[in-house]
């Protein structure tokens, strides 16, 4: 008979297996915790002092992180993050915060499902272009082709991440040296209208000065281009080969530059340009600091033209306004090689679970061959005068195109990404255009294209959760090293209304039209097998469907009435007609099919996000500067320039 112990005159009940197993679980899990809270954040101070601070009740960095922050239970409610100025296009809404990268989702930081947390947007630095638009002595034809050729600068400057802006005589009138410089008798027509440029610089505050005919054709991460990004000029600079086409420096060394051309004036008569002006007083130093030659600045001066490009040198002097157009064909070509040669390794069409896919990536591999094909030249063997050596673009050899599963940081290949909606990627991989909870809840797989995506960055990690890929995800959109490398497009989106007139603001170029070849590039032996069988119809069908579901407001789809058609074609199909759902069932489903895939739902809605806020940003700012220079370009409307995307200067 087993022992009896008796406590106090009462006998101490026997404790089973049961109850010994919950004992020592329970004594576990009190020391785990108790070493958790009680160690030192420091355990080996250096000195009493430290000793002391270290016996306090302290909590493990581990502990500190945000994701535990986010699971304690007992935590109280918090506001959502004030709205920021801008922060909405359509269904688009987002917040700028420097913790973009902290949390792989969005909703830990926004406290909203629908807010996308994006990097905070950088300022861009001024680059300052003098335009006089008020000679009268042109013709209609040549302020609309000096107006495209400004528009070309604009955005190739636009894309290199700086805010191009057109300077007018109205500045250099504003400047109070402007009656200084008016007084000044015998100066050169070419030296008074430099004068002029010099006055309006000074009035903006110094930074940088271009001419009109120099361009950025370099890489995004090109040294001279991040110096000049970052707009720290401590001292008045100009560049050697460069000439007059580009300064930098602070207001004070411009107004000290523009006193010392005006203290000289009895002995300037002979000088052409300002640079000329100041380097002709033997007496004085020269108050600029000379650079070394840049590899990354295209200069199209007249004597470049002249011994380089012929051809456009006697274009313009039998028709001005039929030379500049031909001039501004030559530099977008010359944009368009220099992009093509920056990415040797060719384009990437990431196409993550490749089957059922082909028709959603189409409008990339639109997009990828028309950057492969080479652009309108009238001189297609030439080379931009910074980089004589190039390899020009042949369309006998055009760039390679490839359909990569997964994506690649390369710093010579360029990402062109689709990236869909969770519901629209569910139904295509199920072949179904109506889901239903049962089957999301156990046959479709979870977080299935970013999974797909990014297992090239995890090649020894294939189990990897959701959150370190999704970090990944977002740095290949928005990241400094890598964003200039990728276009992300969301699918929905780019099938509904590709961004026509965004497209050249974002690589710096017009693109040339849709490119034909002789073997299609675009053809992948996907396509061409789908083809046979009729299934990129039917892709074309769900992709249409599934926009229905996924554009429209959850409020929008709950007005509708179940059975009326709601933009989809009707089916004379039977089967078809009982499948059809009321708008709040495919709301449900939709947000359904989201809270599945949380990490696929994050990445649609980050370069959604991304991708609006870049649109915004440039056509906030051409709302600005379209009351400046003249208006926003030419009177008129040319068939391949859309509202926004005319120049400053013309009429």
């Amino acid at each position: 008979m087993p022992k009896q112990y008796v406590v106090c005159g009462r006998l101490v009940p026997r404790l089973g297996t049961r109850h010994i197993s919950l004992l020592l679980v329970a004594l576990a899990l009190f020391s785990i915790f108790s070493l958790l809270f009680t160690l030192p954040a420091s355990p080996l101070p250096a000195s009493a002092s430290r000793l002391q601070e270290a016996a306090k009740f302290s909590v493990p960095q581990s502990f500190k992180s945000p994701w535990v922050d986010k699971l304690n239970p007992f935590k109280q409610p918090a506001h959502q993050p004030p709205r920021q100025k801008n922060d909405t296009d359509g269904e688009s809404w987002w917040y700028a915060d420097w913790k973009w990268l902290t949390m792989p989702f969005s909703s830990s930081v926004t406290l909203s499902e629908n807010r996308a947390v994006l990097p905070v947007l950088k300022l861009r630095t001024p680059i300052y272009c003098y335009y006089d638009n008020t000679v009268d002595d042109k013709d209609h034809a040549s302020r609309d082709a000096e107006s495209d050729l400004l528009l070309t600068w604009r955005r190739a400057w636009w894309a290199q991440g700086f805010k191009p802006i057109i300077l007018s005589p109205a500045e250099a009138m504003n400047n109070p040296m402007y009656e200084e410089v008016q007084k000044l008798e015998g100066l050169k027509a070419s030296l008074r209208t430099d004068m002029m440029r010099w006055l309006a610089w000074e009035n903006m505050g110094g930074g940088l000065l271009a001419d009109r005919l120099l361009f950025p054709m370099g890489g995004h991460n090109d040294p001279l281009l991040t110096y000049l990004r970052r707009g720290e000029f401590p001292k008045l600079t100009r560049w050697k080969t460069l000439d007059d086409g580009i300064f930098a420096g602070p207001k004070a060394e411009v107004r000290a530059a523009i006193k010392l051309v005006i203290a000289a004036a009895p002995g300037i008569k002979d000088a052409k340009d300002f640079l000329e002006a100041v380097q002709s007083d033997s007496k004085t130093a020269d108050p600029f600091a000379v650079d070394g030659t840049s590899h990354s600045l295209a200069y199209y001066s007249p004597q470049k033209i002249k011994s380089s490009y012929s051809k456009v040198d006697e274009a313009i002097k039998s028709s001005k306004a039929a030379g500049l157009k031909s001039l501004n064909q030559l530099i977008t070509s010359h944009l368009h090689i220099t992009w093509q040669n920056t990415f040797s390794d060719g384009i990437a069409v990431v196409k993550p679970l490749p089957e059922h896919t082909t028709h959603l990536i189409a409008p990339a591999l639109d997009l990828a061959s028309r950057l492969a094909h080479c652009p309108e030249s009238p001189l297609p063997d030439s080379c931009p005068p910074n980089r004589p050596d190039c390899t020009p673009c042949d369309d006998s050899k055009p760039m390679k195109i490839t359909t990569p599963s997964s994506y690649s940081n390369s710093t010579t290949l360029y990402t062109l990404g689709t990236v869909p909606h969770p519901y629209t990627l569910a139904t295509l991989t199920s072949r179904r255009k109506i889901l239903d909870i049962p089957w999301i809840r156990r046959k479709s797989p979870r977080d299935a294209w970013i999974t797909e995506l990014t297992s090239s960055l995890f090649p020894d990690q294939p189990l990897i959760s959701s959150g370190p890929r999704i970090l990944r995800f977002k740095e290949a959109v928005a990241s400094d090293r890598a964003a200039d490398r990728s276009l992300w497009l969301p699918a929905e989106q780019s099938h509904v209304d590709l961004p026509e007139s965004d497209l050249p603001w974002h690589f710096g170029f017009a693109l040339p039209d849709r490119a034909t070849y002789a073997d299609d590039t675009s053809q992948s032996p996907e396509k061409k097998k789908e083809e046979e069988e009729g299934e990129e119809e039917e892709e074309e069908i769900i992709i249409r469907l599934a926009q229905e579901v996924v554009l429209a407001e959850t409020s929008t789809l709950q007005k509708l009435l179940s059975g009326k058609s709601w933009g989809r074609k009707k089916s004379k199909s039977t089967s078809d007609k009982k499948n059809e759902l009321p708008p709040k069932e495919l709301a449900a489903l939709r947000d359904a099919v989201e809270a599945w895939n949380l990490a696929d739902t994050e990445a649609w809605r980050f370069a959604r996000a991304y991708l609006a806020r870049e649109t915004v940003e440039r056509r906030k700012w051409e709302e600005e500067e379209a009351k400046f220079a003249g208006g926003m370009g030419s009177e008129r409307r040319s068939s391949d320039h859309s509202h926004h995307d005319r120049g400053l200067g013309g009429g």
